[in-house]
């Protein structure tokens, strides 16, 4: 059960360094550099918080701290939801995207699951800050609630690696699924509670919400972060039983189909 980590702990040098590599060329050729990982989700936070609690007045029957908690509930969601589109986009080509570094050495590929999250998890980490920053200064607030976040962020980063080992093992086996991923995650957003919380979902619904992983992991944060509550303990530890299975199960599917992903790719 313990593999998975022992294996990145003894490869952490070279996780580090290709890592690094990937986080430097992100930015590379622009004028503003690394400062755009803080730009892009400020700006975001400032437009959703003058769209909803100023042009559009949502939340007006409510106090100005409850229209700008709609704009932040909305900017939790668009910052679970862009973590993992953007792993559920590149994780089919993953292997492909390193396939001369693969080839050419006795090269471990199950670690480029751990590196995509990784950089994923960097800029999430950025924009999460940022959203803290705005709760801090617009509704004056701390909690010590926000302590919660990273046993949150436990649960969706173990599901992430899951999901990046399933998806890069049947996107190196067929093309296809690039082009069904392309499709479906606009549609995804809409079966996820970005723009909603699973509360304004129909009882009867809502479980069907909750098939859905990233579910509990955005109104987990909604909670911790907005409202300044802890976490429900049986919501949290269905989360990581989840995150678990998924965890496990795509890296058994990935190492079972390693040598022949390797020849193929």
């Amino acid at each position: 059960m313990l593999q998975p980590f022992a294996d990145i702990w003894r490869q952490r040098e070279l996780f580090r360094a290709i890592l690094t590599r990937e986080l430097q060329v992100r930015f590379r050729g622009s004028v503003f550099g690394w400062a755009w990982a803080i730009l892009s989700p400020l700006v975001m936070l400032s437009i959703y918080t003058l769209v909803f609690a100023g042009a559009l007045k949502v939340g007006s029957s409510h106090s100005d701290g409850g229209r700008f908690d709609y704009a932040f509930s909305i900017f939790v969601g668009l910052v679970v939801f862009s973590f993992f589109s953007e792993i559920a986009y590149r994780a089919p080509l993953l292997l492909a995207e390193h396939k001369d570094i693969i080839r050419r050495s006795i090269f471990p590929p199950q670690i480029l699951a751990w590196i995509a999250v990784a950089r994923g998890g960097v800029y999430m980490l950025i924009a999460l800050g940022v959203l803290l920053a705005g709760q801090l200064l617009i509704n004056q607030s701390i909690h010590w609630s926000w302590l919660a976040l990273p046993f949150i962020l436990l649960p969706l980063c173990l599901s992430l690696l899951g999901i990046v080992w399933i998806l890069s093992t049947i996107g190196a086996l067929t093309s296809d699924l690039n082009h069904l991923i392309i499709s479906i995650i606009p549609v995804a957003m809409f079966a996820t509670p970005v723009f909603y919380e699973a509360g304004n979902v129909p009882e009867g619904w809502r479980w069907v919400l909750y098939l859905n992983p990233l579910t509990s992991i955005i109104e987990m944060m909604r909670t911790v972060i907005l409202r300044g509550e802890w976490p429900d303990l049986p919501i949290y530890a269905a989360s990581l039983v989840t995150a678990l299975v998924l965890f496990y199960a795509g890296r058994t599917l990935f190492m079972r189909k390693k040598t022949i992903l390797v020849d193929i790719i």
